[in-house]
């Protein structure tokens, strides 16, 4: 069989790198370029496992660059894009927006735009060596707002994003619906819910709380704690980006969420419990946890409903919060204490 090449954006961040050896694993003819700027968010450390694969090839670079990604698609002749390059953290977002405008939108144009101009000779018109070849744009469920109490955003929720992230994801979003309307493009989309797992970067919540709690600092926390997400081990997340990829319908949005709700006391609290029993300390890490002004405009809470990439892919989260988050702690404690 010959292997053939795609291109992934962004693979040295969190869900990228997870998926990048997850992919390699499963696909032994599947040749990978990871196009990755190496911002602060990105860590070539992260791919050390693949770094000697014969089926992996690393590019530094910005997805704001059209010619360098048209030189990559003549060079390496993609058969495919799955692409997870973004600015994503929403208090960063808050302070510099600009940068989230140029790599989520102007990013995410100059990518689709070249893979149709390489793949079509016009509109429904695909070339031949590229009928199979597919976009496939990562987003997130931030995308549709907030939730009340009660409901589930599902593939139909009207967006409604409230900071410059979600904002910018929501007109990436619409870029590549427009493609695929417009011009009848192989693409593809999904939307998940909050990642959690190894290899997540130093800022966010979950590896915040584990880092502040066993180098004795405070742990902060948000408001009064009680923002709902629901959590997706990153794991799975990334055999639903692979089932859509490879099975889901042409121009459709899966979302893929973990049912897993919990508030940010949930989560703080039972990665506290779980410390003072594996890396016990002189009081509980409980008592470190503060509570910080809040984000301005800070959702409530995100919860997906996951029923249309489990009813039409078969898809079903194999880790729960409680399985999922000892793997985490276990893999954080390893990187922070050594």
């Amino acid at each position: 069989m010959k292997s053939k090449y795609i291109l992934i954006t962004g693979g040295a961040g969190f869900i990228g790198s997870n998926f990048i050896p997850y992919l390699l694993e499963n696909n032994k003819f599947l040749k990978i370029v990871n196009l990755d700027k190496l911002t602060y968010a990105g860590d070539i450390l992260n791919l050390e496992e693949v770094s000697n694969n014969s089926n992996y090839t690393f590019v530094q670079g910005d997805i704001c660059n059209r010619s360098l990604i048209e030189s990559l698609f003549k060079k390496y002749n993609f058969q495919g894009v799955i692409h997870f390059a973004a600015e994503s953290h929403v208090d960063n977002s808050i302070k510099n927006p600009g940068a989230f405008v140029d790599t989520n939108i102007t990013g995410t144009f100059n990518l689709v735009d070249v893979a149709k101009q390489y793949w079509m000779d016009g509109p429904n018109q695909v070339k031949i060596e590229f009928k199979e070849a597919r976009f496939h744009h990562i987003s997130t469920d931030e995308v549709y707002g907030t939730l009340g109490e009660a409901g589930l955003f599902t593939e139909e929720t009207p967006y409604a994003p409230n900071s410059p992230y979600s904002a910018s994801k929501a007109a990436s979003d619409f870029i590549i619906r427009s493609y695929f309307h417009t011009y009848g493009m192989n693409v593809v989309t999904t939307n998940c819910s909050n990642n959690y797992g190894p290899k997540q970067h130093d800022e966010k919540l979950i590896p915040t709380i584990i880092r502040k709690a066993i180098s004795g600092e405070n742990i902060p926390i948000y408001g009064d704690g009680k923002n709902i997400r629901d959590w997706l081990y990153v794991l799975d997340h990334c055999k639903g980006i692979e089932l859509v990829y490879k099975n889901g319908r042409i121009g459709e949005t899966y979302n893929i969420g973990g049912r897993n709700e919990r508030d940010n006391l949930h989560i703080v609290n039972t990665i506290c419990e779980i410390l003072d029993k594996v890396q016990p300390s002189k009081n509980s890490y409980k008592k470190q946890i503060t509570f910080v002004t809040d984000r301005p405009g800070h959702d409530f809470r995100y919860a997906i409903d996951a029923n249309k990439i489990e009813r039409e892919l078969s898809w079903r989260a194999d880790e729960n919060f409680e399985s999922g988050i000892r793997k985490t702690i276990d893999w954080y404690l390893n990187k922070y204490n050594t």
